[in-house]
């Protein structure tokens, strides 16, 4: 399979470069390697690669040798060779500019590449501006090591034009890999776009594993597990995301987002909250060195699942009953006086014995005494009842 992705690889080579001198320079970009005639007597020697970005990037030249390689670089740019050698105590410096032949603006633009799943890498362009409607791209990938070659296995097509790439084995690319996008057409003559990429910079992390929520009468500890990745990776080379929030019936209070380093245990603490509400949290992973977060995991429930009455509901609560309560009692009031105003109440006799304060219903007692003279005896005085006869007939 490899002599066959090596083989498309050759056939998407880059133009080499020569240099018509008496050192004849040349310039492989596959291998980005600067090679040149070997010349006798030749003590010293230098490679200067200028890059547009980068800069100089200098290599020295190890004796009785004729050639220097460059780590993998974007030549889309152009970059400018220079190769210096003392032959005979004189210094001979040779200088070959690499270019990026074709169109202006004709080729690939906005590539990006993204790894997730932890065995899916997904890569995307777009067609160059002033690229011809036959246009068609072709991406080829190789590792740092330059001995593993592939072209795209699977592309993605937009009306007919390679505008995207998908793989399903990552097996093979090493962590720097280099990219080409090159183009054809019967029109023009296109330019291409290559990349050196940083695997870990792209890989999109999963969500942790295995949330798991505890809550004792003072604290909730949350914890988790490190998600899988394409490499195996330290604990401190995660950062993690909670999102926690309290769900009531009017919805859901998001709180500040809390980001806790990789060497924590995978695991966070909080003080329980006070009132009985259901919560829930979310977490999403990231690289330690920079915050390209992933997608959050699903929400994990914790706490009371019995409705939470706010503190505005209970307050219209007390003025509702409050209200009720002098409704009722104010209705009542108007019933007694009217009651008061049809059935006035009956004067009383004015007890003049009764109303005297003084008398407060005492028994007065009468002192009697004997008259001197009278005796003890006392008269009695016989009455006979007669009956008249009734008179004859």
């Amino acid at each position: 399979m490899w002599e066959r992705q090596a083989a498309a690889w050759r056939n998407a080579d880059l133009p080499t470069v020569e240099q018509n001198s008496s050192l004849n320079v040349k310039f492989d970009p596959k291998m980005t390697k600067l090679t040149w005639d070997c010349q006798e007597n030749a003590t010293y020697g230098e490679c200067v690669l200028i890059h547009k970005e980068k800069g100089q990037i200098k290599k020295k030249v190890k004796d009785k040798e004729c050639q220097c390689t460059f780590q993998d670089c974007s030549l889309h740019g152009g970059v400018t060779l220079t190769v210096e050698v003392n032959i005979n105590q004189r210094r001979i410096s040779e200088t070959l500019v690499y270019p990026n032949p074709g169109g202006e603006g004709t080729a690939a633009q906005n590539f990006s590449c993204l790894i997730y799943n932890a065995d899916f890498m997904n890569c995307t362009w777009a067609k160059g501006q002033a690229a011809p409607n036959d246009v068609q791209y072709f991406l080829y990938i190789r590792d740092s090591k330059k001995k593993i070659e592939r072209e795209c296995p699977r592309y993605l097509k937009d009306s007919g034009t390679h505008v995207g790439c998908h793989l399903q084995d990552l097996s093979g690319l090493t962590s720097y890999s280099y990219f080409l996008v090159n183009g054809t057409s019967q029109e023009t003559g296109i330019q291409f776009f290559d990349s050196v990429l940083l695997l870990k910079e792209i890989e999109q992390y999963d969500p942790p594993n295995n949330i798991t929520v505890y809550c004792n009468e003072s604290h909730c500890f949350i914890r988790w597990e490190k998600p899988r990745t394409r490499k195996t990776r330290s604990i401190r080379e995660f950062q993690y995301q909670l999102d926690i929030q309290r769900q009531s019936n009017t919805g859901s209070s998001r709180n500040q987002l809390i980001v806790v380093s990789g060497d924590s245990g995978n695991k966070y603490s909080f003080p329980r909250p006070g009132l009985r509400a259901k919560h829930t949290v979310k977490i999403r992973t990231a690289d330690a060195r920079r915050a390209h977060w992933g997608a959050w995991s699903q929400p994990a429930g914790f706490g009371s699942a019995e409705p939470e009455s706010s503190l505005v509901h209970i307050y219209l609560l007390v003025v509702l009953g409050t209200l009720v309560c002098g409704l009722t009692v104010s209705c009542l009031f108007k019933r007694f006086l009217g009651t008061h105003r049809l059935f006035p109440p009956i004067p009383r006799i004015k007890d003049k014995l009764n109303n005297n304060p003084q008398i407060d219903h005492q028994i007065i007692w009468e002192k009697f005494t004997h008259d001197v003279g009278k005796g003890d005896k006392e008269e009695v005085l016989a009455v006979e009842e007669v009956t008249e006869a009734p008179a004859n007939a």
